[in-house]
């Protein structure tokens, strides 16, 4: 049994659309989100390295009203991927030139130099 709070966020998943005519796109491209990206000292230290995939829910304004990890690395890099696409304007997904919501995933590379 699903508690209300539960409830409201599967019907709060469900009017972001998995796919859009028209994807959002992250204003400045991927390169504005990694400009934000911090990698977390102590994943540098630790040689937390890879991908932290994440569905971002886009709003038919280009906000980020949430960021879930898919699949993550630790460290902090998950928390520091996330906080950096939540500091992105995106240009809206759109259906027939109409603005909608939209899930949109990514993937956020950790390497170290």
């Amino acid at each position: 049994v699903l508690s209300l709070s539960a409830k409201q966020n599967v019907n709060e998943g469900a009017a972001y659309l998995p796919f859009a005519q028209e994807m959002p796109t992250p204003i400045g491209g991927l390169s504005a989100i990694y400009k934000k990206v911090v990698y977390p000292e102590i994943a540098q230290k630790a040689g937390v390295q890879g991908k932290v995939y994440l569905l971002a829910f886009i709003n038919e304004n280009g906000g980020v009203d949430d960021v879930k990890v898919i699949k993550g690395i630790g460290g902090g890099c998950d928390e520091a991927a996330i906080k950096a696409v939540k500091n992105t304007k995106f240009k809206p997904g759109k259906n027939k030139g109409k603005a909608v919501k939209v899930k949109f995933s990514l993937a956020i590379k950790f390497k170290l130099n």
